[in-house]
């Protein structure tokens, strides 16, 4: 349950810093995700911090309340400034961050960064590359103007606006909520994804980004069933209780001392699991032959099920099915905890505790996993505990834009360049020289041997560029050099220019 600490080793996102503006659960979570895999992310709170902060549930010995567990889940590995942004000096110094970051993220109503004087406009002027992530209940102008757009939405709205809670529960006259905060996980979650992407926009292109989720909007995308089976059939989804509408047996059936789940799609598995259920009224029905079949028949099909699983404890069950058809026992957290799966893969973070190495929290994990990299545990911050640190070395940060547009040089590095023709063959030759050229875009110019090269020159149909290190101490730019190899891996031969002089040949690509 230990996660990696960062002296180990650098995560998968190191060398990309994002402003964290955001508050509660939607913001922070897509935060969270990166901080784990290694972002510097910096909270920006007010005086009284996060909401978060104060909901709690707080340990008994925590007697002046100061860590709450929803903060912990969702704010460890970050740093925390707090500033008033009414306070002109405090506008100005945030300002300052924003030119050395990559990323903001703000989960504000509409209209509250704008009277702040932090728009998108406003900030992309500041920082001309910069990725502006905003999360909102019913989104911005910019993508379409809602009816809803100054409504204030929590998880529950966007539940139930979005068709969630339409689907949900055992019947029409009883709707029911999804447990846990999935409108605004979900939320987070896909603007994580939109963060990245636009932060590689953004290298590539130089120009700043906007990216949007509407917590409205995702649980939308997340209902996608419906929306199909509207379009098809003009069928308004209800609820199912525990089944599937389309399929048979799937779903949550009895236990003798809980419930499990099955889940059968393919006719492989449902002549698996009818060979260990084994009764003549499951192996003889032809009524069930068919996904089709068994969709029709359905509510016979899974009260003969139930009849069986609830004949067997879970533990029995797990026996009987674990591994041979889709099936899961219906987990509670104390069980999770125990689970083996749960601690092979990190999914329980341990985070130490301020005021004692031997105390821990306990939250959970990240589920994205990079070869090579690990997620951090690091203790949450106290409010504002990092502003100093940032005031005093604001000047001497290298911002992520440094490490963006680092570009060997021939005194640390060679360069490999490979043409390819279209029948396969290859010649590999080492630049004699290598420069980049800055206008308006960037470009790297290669100088090769013109007698190596022009015998050839007709039949290529594709150049590879490679930096090699010359040395053999460690590369502290490793990661971004290898990113650069990778974007300048396959270019067409069509994508290159070629200068002819008297001795050598000069290869210019765009990078």
């Amino acid at each position: 349950m230990k996660a990696k600490s960062h002296s180990l080793k650098a995560g998968i996102l190191e060398g990309i810093r994002v402003l964290d503006l955001s508050r509660m659960l939607s913001g922070p979570y897509a935060t969270m995700l990166l901080a784990d895999h290694g972002a510097e992310v910096i909270k920006i709170e007010s005086d009284k911090g996060d909401s978060s902060r104060r909901s709690g549930p707080f340990k008994e010995d925590d007697l002046k309340r100061n860590w709450s567990g929803y903060f912990i889940s969702l704010n460890r590995n970050k740093k925390s400034i707090s500033l008033n942004l009414k306070n002109n000096d405090d506008l100005a110094f945030i300002k300052k961050l924003i030119e050395k970051s990559d990323v903001l993220v703000e989960n504000f109503r509409p209209g509250v960064m704008n009277r702040l004087g932090l728009s998108f406009d406003e900030v992309s002027k500041i920082n001309p590359r910069i990725v502006y992530g905003s999360i909102s209940g019913f989104g911005s102008d910019i993508f379409g103007e809602s009816p809803y757009k100054n409504w204030p939405s929590y998880d529950v709205v966007a539940q139930a606006m979005g068709g969630l809670i339409s689907l949900t529960g055992y019947d029409e006259k009883n709707p029911l909520k999804v447990g846990p905060g999935i409108a605004d996980i979900f939320s987070g979650s896909l603007l994580s994804f939109g963060l990245l992407a636009s932060i590689l926009k953004a290298r590539d292109t130089g120009r700043a980004q906007f990216v949007e989720v509407a917590m409205y909007d995702a649980i939308i995308s997340m209902c996608e069933r419906a929306i199909y089976q509207y379009d098809f059939n003009k069928v308004i989804p209800k609820p199912e209780g525990n089944g599937h509408p389309l399929l048979a047996p799937f779903g949550v059936y009895k236990a003798k001392d809980g419930f499990i789940a099955i889940g059968i799609v393919e006719d492989s598995y449902w002549n698996i699991l009818k060979n260990i259920i084994a009764t003549d009224e499951i192996l003889n029905d032809l009524k069930y032959g068919t996904i089709s079949l068994r969709a029709q028949n359905r509510k016979e099909l899974n009260e003969k099920i139930n009849k069986w699983t609830e004949r067997f404890s879970k533990k029995e069950l797990v026996k009987l099915l674990g591994g041979k058809v889709p099936f899961g026992p219906v987990n509670n957290v104390r069980e999770i905890f125990e689970d083996k799966h749960v601690r092979k893969r990190d999914m329980i973070f341990e985070i130490a505790q301020p005021s004692s190495k031997e105390k821990k929290w306990k939250v959970a994990g990240n589920p994205v996993k990079f070869k090579g990299f690990g997620s951090f545990n690091l203790t949450p911050p106290m409010l504002g505990e990092h502003k100093k640190h940032y005031v005093t070395n604001l000047d001497y940060i290298n911002s992520n834009n440094t490490r963006h547009s680092f570009e060997p040089q021939q005194k640390d590095y060679r360069c490999k360049v490979t043409f390819s023709s279209k029948n396969n063959k290859v010649l590999e030759l080492y630049a004699r020289s290598f420069t980049w050229l800055k206008s308006s875009e960037n470009y790297l110019i290669c100088s090769v041997s013109k007698s190596e090269f022009v015998a050839s020159e007709n039949c290529f149909s594709s150049v590879k560029f490679h930096f090699l290190k010359v040395t053999a101490e460690n590369d502290n730019y490793k990661d971004v050099v290898n990113l650069l190899n990778t974007k300048l891996s396959k270019k067409d031969f069509t994508d290159v220019s070629i200068i002819h002089s008297k001795v050598e040949i000069l290869i210019s690509v765009k990078t």
